[in-house]
Order: C-alpha cells, then structure tokens, then sequence
C-alpha cells in the first residue's frame, strides 16, 4: 500500500505522513467552519495558533501566509481554503500562491492545460 510514488514537481503530496505531520494545522483551520472561531482567530492569532498546538513551522507559515510552507507543514488545500476565506482568498488565489503566478497567469494556464490533449498516464501497479 505504501509504495513510492513518483515525485511531482512542485507539489506536496497529501500522504499519511503529511495528515500526521498537519493534524494540528488542519484541525485549526477545519474550526473555521465556525464563525466565532474565524473572529477569535482574527483578534488573535498568536493566541488561536497556540490553542491548537501549532508547530513553529506551522505557526511561521500562517503568520507569512505562505501557501507552499502550509502544504510543505502538513496542510492539507481542503482546510487551508478555511483559511484562505478569512483573508479573502479563493481556491484559484492559493493555486496562484503555490507556483507563483499571478491570479491573471495561473488563470490563463489552467485554461492553455485544458486545450491540451489528455496524456496522464496513471501510475503502474
């Protein structure tokens, strides 16, 4: 069940071990479902991110609103797009975050890869 997977480049691949390693970052960021817990955050992050145990790294990455360091931290894009929404980014702004477009650029390639024709080979069992 465990087998190495080839690497692709500029991702983080959300395995078990990232779960484990984020399990405090996305339990913060899954609070986020709750209004109360989004304006707690807001009014103190510090204080929020020590609630739920972050990492140095975990808490650094928030504080940067680093998107490539949350991934690279365990994070997991479903609930740090909790977070993107308390400041007001969408899915689109963190993919652009990631690999270091604009908004505009990662726009236009998202739609140059899909005039591509289709050519994922999935991986060999």
């Amino acid at each position: 069940m465990n087998q190495a997977r080839p690497p692709i480049f500029g991702t983080t691949i959300f395995d078990g071990t990232q779960a484990r390693k984020g399990y405090a970052l996305n339990r913060m960021c899954f609070s986020f479902n709750e209004a109360a817990n989004r304006d707690a955050f807001k009014a103190d992050e510090e204080a929020y991110m020590r609630r739920y145990g972050l990492n140095e790294a975990q808490a650094w990455a928030v504080r940067e609103r680093n998107v490539p360091g949350l991934l690279a931290a365990g994070g997991n894009v479903y609930y740090l797009a909790k977070f993107a929404g308390i400041l007001g980014l969408d899915v689109q702004d963190l993919g652009a975050l990631q690999t270091g477009l604009s908004k505009e650029e990662f726009k236009a390639r998202l739609v140059r890869q899909n005039e591509q024709p289709v050519a994922f080979v999935g991986w060999q069992e």
